[in-house]
């Protein structure tokens, strides 16, 4: 166990770094696009769908948020207070503004390149890697990579994080359970996309509005200790704290790192559910993901610090040792939250962790099958049932399983696949950049002369869009027949 943990220190130590640089990196190339296409982001999550195989821009968001919006937005804000003290907060919100560039950028790519296959839109790390980079060899190796990990190892830590704590809040068996959670995702599963997708629709704003509004009573129950901790926050941030201001470091080292496990933005986890969206133009889908970083970092794991420091429900340990606060003896984690709630109701946290752990679980199990699938899709193009099926017995097995059993090994090598995925998506965006800035200064050019913006990568130079390609296809050949068929009609502008 040893070894697997030094492994992933060694691959996730300096990829939080990377993630914050290439954050960064986007940052300066979009000019910003994260804060000044704002409007552009809510008018388009009211847009419909603009073909038949595929989602709405909203739909796509909740997809995507059932995988960001997870365990981690309680055990890993816990953690980051403990070990980097309320100044990781502050960097926190920091990255996850900056990363919502690099979840732009990702989600961009994953709608140039993406495909339909069998009916339906299916994008991804592989799709750009293979049409955007032609290195097929390395996107069948990241494709494996992920189907590997999505539907085999991830859904077991999942399902464990349920099970513990419906028996700790409970006493819930654990296979009762397991019966319960693997009865519950077999039936989301068997119902295809459609199933998955109207399940995202309907947990993810009862599970993030709910928890925000129980955070938000809490903080407005301590109204008074709010601008005393806001100011403890940017003190321990800049080091100008008497107790925190020496472990200055270690905050923006776990504001950084907590923030890129939680939200992944960068590491391509929520390009999939990107390219599933049905829009006019790549760049609408990167509004609405990089939005989606905002909702994970800056409101749930900030709702969450918040919390936990307003009521003093943790304890910062120094990364020699020493203990600089001292609050309670709990363990860093979703423990502290539980003694957030229970400050203010005795007794209601461990009932209020299971619940709030149950559906931030249950929704990124779906959220895995979707990618899993999705990586099982690009491998095997049509007639894969078989294969699909052999999925769908594996993940139901696996999750089972992680109800029963530790997941500590599990998670372990897991996030060796995972962080190695995070490292090849992020070097692949880089590569990829002048296809990003091509395609939003495309998409500026058209806002400016007053346009609803569409995509013709012809016109634009790109190649391996096939997608988009034979999209305007059908659409001259609709435009010509029309035309054809009465003179009356106007040219089509597109023609």
């Amino acid at each position: 166990m040893e070894i697997l943990t030094a492994i992933n220190d060694l691959i996730w130590n300096p990829m939080a770094y990377l993630a914050l640089g290439v954050g960064l990196f986007f940052t300066a190339l979009t000019a910003g696009v994260q804060f000044r296409r704002i409007p552009d982001m809510f008018r388009v999550m009211r847009e419909k769908k603009t073909d038949a195989a595929g989602i709405a821009p909203a739909q796509a968001l909740l997809l995507t948020l059932s995988s960001r919006v997870g365990v981690g937005n309680l055990a890993g804000v816990g953690t980051a207070l403990a070990a980097g003290g309320p100044g990781a907060l502050f960097w926190m919100v920091v990255v996850g503004f900056v990363g919502s560039a690099a979840a732009f950028a990702e989600s961009l790519l994953a709608q140039v390149y993406k495909r339909k296959i069998d009916g339906e839109q299916r994008g991804g790390i592989p799709f750009y890697i293979e049409h955007g980079l032609r290195l097929k060899w390395l996107a069948v190796i990241v494709a494996t990579i992920t189907l590997v990990g999505y539907g085999f190892v991830f859904p077991g830590v999942q399902s464990n994080n349920i099970a513990s704590a419906f028996e700790g809040a409970f006493n819930v068996p654990v296979w009762l359970t397991a019966i319960v959670v693997t009865a519950l995702f077999a039936f989301v599963i068997i119902g295809g996309t459609r199933r998955i997708v109207r399940t995202a629709e309907v947990a993810i704003p009862f599970m993030a509005l709910g928890y925000v509004l129980a955070s938000a009573i809490i903080i407005a129950l301590n109204a008074d200790l709010v601008l005393p901790t806001m100011q403890l926050i940017l003190s321990s941030a800049f080091g100008t704290h008497q107790i925190f201001g020496g472990i200055a470091g270690a905050a923006l080292a776990w504001g950084v790192r907590r923030a890129v496990f939680s939200s992944v933005a960068g590491v391509g986890e929520g390009t999939f559910g990107a390219a599933a969206a049905s829009v006019t133009h790549p760049a609408k889908q990167g509004f609405v993901q990089s939005f989606s970083v905002f909702i994970d970092t800056v409101v749930v794991c900030n709702a969450t610090g918040i919390m936990i420091l307003i009521t003093g429900s943790y304890n910062v340990v120094a990364p020699g040792g020493e203990i600089l606060l001292s609050n309670n003896d709990l363990e860093a984690g979703p423990a502290y939250v539980q003694a957030a709630v229970d400050s203010i109701t005795a007794g209601f946290g461990p009932g209020f962790i299971a619940i709030a752990l149950f559906f931030f679980a249950f929704t990124t199990l779906v959220a895995f099958y979707y990618i899993a699938n999705t990586n099982l899709t690009y491998l095997f193009k049509k007639d894969h049932g078989a294969q699909k099926m052999f999925l769908k017995i594996g993940m139901l097995a696996i999750t089972f399983y992680g109800c029963v059993e530790s997941a500590d090994v599990i998670w372990a090598v897991g996030d060796i696949g995972y962080g190695s995925l995070g490292w090849l998506n992020m070097i692949a965006i880089v590569l990829l950049a002048p296809v990003v800035w091509k395609v939003l200064r495309d998409y500026d050019a058209q806002r400016k002369q007053g346009l609803d913006p569409s995509f013709d990568p012809t016109r634009l130079g790109i190649s391996g869009a096939d997608f988009w390609v034979s999209g305007r296809r059908t659409k001259d050949a609709d435009n010509g027949a029309l035309s054809g068929s009465d003179s009356t009609v106007p040219e089509s502008p597109d023609r």
